[in-house]
């Protein structure tokens, strides 16, 4: 069910009318049900239920602390890509055998973090950074788990700053490649080979990518195996779609049983990553108009929020659906949804038909609790916005609005 509905002619988050947080907490605010990412949680939970798995949370997706504990708490683990998002996971009281370490850029200090809190698994995409972390088990005298992330050369059919999974891409080593690297760690002091896996892309609508991707995998395990290399882990990564408009994704139960049918006799557990598949549809940003404005060829809704509250739109031309606070009757027009910032790129919709705005009503751009907040900015010395989380009836703010003060925070006042 959605947990964002209109009740009464007016537009709620659960049981809470997404005006009474704006009065309390003002525009522009992301708001996100509790309840539809706990639902959306057990939803993979229950997909993969049928084989030894862990689903580790892509902390990229929303890193909020709150939302993290709240992962936390119903069983997840963490898929993390810097060393500030283990940092952030930490704080949640994440267990660090539950974490795992991805991403192609780690550095010293982000590998010598890793090795001291024991996580699950390095996931590695070069064969540079497997003498790093070697090295860096060596010094510290730290036992490391690694994996490697195969590039599997499989179009994950979504947008091109989506796609990870072709040979072109920065992620990941050739499955001819990992074969070879992954002997090579086996040899290594200190390293255990403990798995491996892919991440193609994001905001992927098909299966067929995932099985490719999966296929190819499989083979590489087997592989594996026959040269005395048994692996424990099979990381499926992440990337199932949502709807943000027409789009039609697979149920996250399908998923999981075409991806169990290739995988069941492999002997190995499953690691997920799923982000924008658990909290994008929990999550609204809410905003005011300032005003309207009409030139010869454009007619104009100005807000409060701006592409430095959600990028998105601006740097993908993703579309999110716009939703009036109201249900009150008023004429379609089409129209720009924009905000304050100096840029033509500030937008939030074009071409959009919606019901005639006005200063001061509220509009909710719908599937926003993904790579939105994280994404955000202080572009134009704009202040980033609160973070409300809704359970029931009630509300709280995790993550107060920045001021002023937040802004200018660590900046020297004169010069040289």
């Amino acid at each position: 069910m959605s947990h964002f509905r209109y009740i009464r002619k007016r537009l709620c988050c659960e049981g809470v009318r997404l005006a009474e947080i704006a009065e309390k907490v003002g525009t522009p605010a992301y708001v996100y049900s509790q309840s539809a990412i706990e639902e959306r949680f057990r939803e993979f939970d229950r997909a993969f239920a049928p084989m030894p798995h862990l689903i580790c949370y892509a902390v990229k997706a929303n890193a909020n602390l709150a939302i993290l504990s709240l992962l936390r708490a119903r069983g997840a683990g963490f898929d993390i890509v810097s060393g500030g998002e283990l940092r952030r996971v930490l704080a949640a009281r994440a267990q660090p055998e539950r974490i795992v370490f991805s991403g192609v850029g780690k550095t010293l200090e982000e590998v010598d973090l890793g090795l001291r809190h024991g996580i699950l698994q390095f996931n590695l995409e070069s064969e540079a950074e497997l003498d790093l972390l070697a090295a860096r088990a060596a010094h510290l005298r730290k036992e490391a788990r690694v994996g490697v992330r195969v590039n599997p050369d499989v179009d994950a059919e979504t947008h091109p700053y989506h796609s990870t999974g072709l040979s072109e891409h920065k992620f990941g080593i050739s499955c001819r490649r990992a074969s070879e690297v992954l002997q090579k760690a086996a040899q290594m002091r200190r390293l255990t080979v403990t798995g491996i896996g892919f991440h193609i892309g994001s905001q992927i609508t098909r299966l067929e990518p995932f099985i490719s991707a999966l296929e190819r995998l499989r083979a590489l395990a087997l592989e594996l195996r026959v040269r005395g290399i048994v692996i424990r882990h099979l990381d499926l990564g992440g990337g199932l779609g949502i709807v943000y408009a027409d789009e039609e994704p697979p149920e996250v139960s399908a998923y999981g049983r075409a991806l169990i049918d290739l995988v069941k006799d492999v002997g190995c557990g499953i690691l997920l990553e799923p982000g924008r598949a658990i909290v994008g549809n929990a999550g609204l940003l809410l905003t005011r108009v300032i005003r309207t404005k009409d030139s010869e060829s454009k007619s104009f809704v100005i807000v409060d929020a701006a592409m430095n509250d959600l990028i998105r739109p601006s740097l993908y031309g993703a579309h999110h659906r716009i939703q009036h606070e109201t249900l009150a009757r008023r004429e379609a027009r089409v129209v720009d949804v924009v905000g304050p910032v100096c840029e033509t790129g500030d937008f939030l919709a074009r071409d959009r038909e919606l019901p005639a705005a006005r200063a001061g009503d509220l509009l909710a751009v719908m599937s926003a609790g993904a790579y939105g907040f994280v994404s955000s900015s202080n572009y134009n010395s704009r202040t980033r916005p609160a973070e409300v989380l809704v359970r029931g009836s009630r509300f709280r703010v995790i993550r107060r609005r920045e001021t002023f003060d937040d802004l200018i925070r660590g900046e020297a006042r004169r010069p040289l």
